[in-house]
Parts: C-alpha cells; structure tokens; sequence
C-alpha cells in the first residue's frame, strides 16, 4: 500500500499535474510555481519526520526561488488558474512523496525501490489512459528512442539517483536540487541553440546555484549537530 501512495505522488499525481501546468500556462510560470516545492518539504519534513531547517536554508531556498523567476519569467506570462493550480498541485505531490520517501524507506535497494514505485505508478495511470487519451499512432524508429531515453535516463536512472539521495542525506537535502531544473534547461539553451543568456538570467542562475549551496550546506551542518 505505501508503494502504491508514493507511486501516485512520485510519479502518477505529480506527472499528470505538471503537463496540465505545462499545457496551461507559460514553462516560465509553471518553473516558478514548482520552484516553491523546496519550502514545502522543509515545512512537510518538520511535521512528518520532525527534522527542523535552519533559517539559512529557508532564506537560501526563497532567493532561488527568486532567481529561477529571473531565468524563466517574462512581462508576456499569461496566468492560467488552473495552470497554476496543477503546478501547485504538483509541487505538493512532489513534496510529499519526497518526505514520504525517507519515512517509509524500506530495506531494499534503491533500484528495487525505484522499481516498485515506477511500476506502481505507472499502472496508476494506465486506467486515465485507456479513459481519456486516444491510441498512439504507429511508432516510429524516433519515437522508440525518445521513449528508452525518457523511460531510461528521465525516470529510471534520474530517480535512482534522487531516492538514493533522499535515503543518504534526507529530503530537506535533496529537495533544493530541483532549482537545478529551469536553470539547466537555460544553460543548454544556451550552449546548444544558440539562445542568448540576458543579465538578469545570469543573475538568476548565479542565485540559483548559490542558494543550493548555501542551503545544504546549512541543514548538514544542523544534522551535524543532533
């Protein structure tokens, strides 16, 4: 049963509410609301695990919130309320399933326990599928690879990494790496097409990157000291 909870928040809630934000409202909103998800794990983390987060890394997650809307907003956003209800609804899906991820670590492998809740939420979604969405149209050899790069790199490897992160060093660690997103997605931009990086973006960025730092940084020194 606790697989199948965190299968849905992990992946089948989470998912399905990001590409609603992402259909919905401007990718410059949708980063910024999700952005917040590092402040709810910290306040989901004091209430479920009773693990408290320095001051620091609360300021520190507020300036990279701050800065992920220097990256990805512009003056032409376009708010959408049920855009930004998914996104919000997402990042608390996202957060919560990170908390839970610690509380319920089970002795497992990471892998096996990666396995178990991409499985389960998975087959969360195949019901809304079959429902709601049309047949997919005969596959192509680019299709095929898009699929095992998402399905390989996108979940199984990248939440590998994340839960083995969270069962190490806590969630309060590893939620602020989700600020790495947005300012990913810029940086190739950049680097690959040609997309100019303005002065508030590189601003951005150099916030993002810092507010990381500054709040791990902050909460491993604190759990250094209990």
């Amino acid at each position: 049963m606790r697989t199948v909870v965190l299968g849905a928040l992990n992946f089948s809630i989470f998912w399905w509410l990001l590409f609603v934000s992402a259909y919905e409202l401007p990718g410059g909103v949708g980063a910024t609301v999700s952005s917040t998800q590092p402040l709810m794990v910290f306040y989901l983390a004091r209430w479920i695990l009773g693990q408290s987060s320095p001051l620091t890394a609360i300021l520190a997650s507020i300036a990279g919130l701050l800065g992920v809307g220097l990256l990805v907003l512009t003056p032409e956003a376009e708010l959408s309320i049920i855009g930004l209800i998914a996104a919000l609804g997402g990042a608390i899906s996202m957060a919560l399933g990170t908390v839970l991820t610690r509380k319920w670590q089970p002795s497992v492998s990471a892998l096996t326990f990666t396995a178990w809740q991409l499985t389960a939420g998975g087959l969360l979604l195949v019901p809304a599928t079959l429902f709601f969405e049309p047949p997919l149209p005969s596959l192509t050899a680019n299709n095929v690879i898009g699929f095992v790069y998402l399905g390989l790199f996108g979940s199984v490897l990248g939440y590998f990494f994340w839960f083995r992160c969270i069962a190490i060093y806590g969630p309060s660690v590893a939620a602020p790496l989700t600020l790495l997103s947005p300012a990913t997605a810029v940086l190739l931009g950049w680097i690959f097409l040609g997309q100019t990086l303005s002065v508030l973006q590189s601003v951005g960025i150099i916030m993002v990157l810092s507010s990381i730092w500054f709040s791990q940084r902050a909460i491993m020194k604190a759990q250094a000291k209990t």
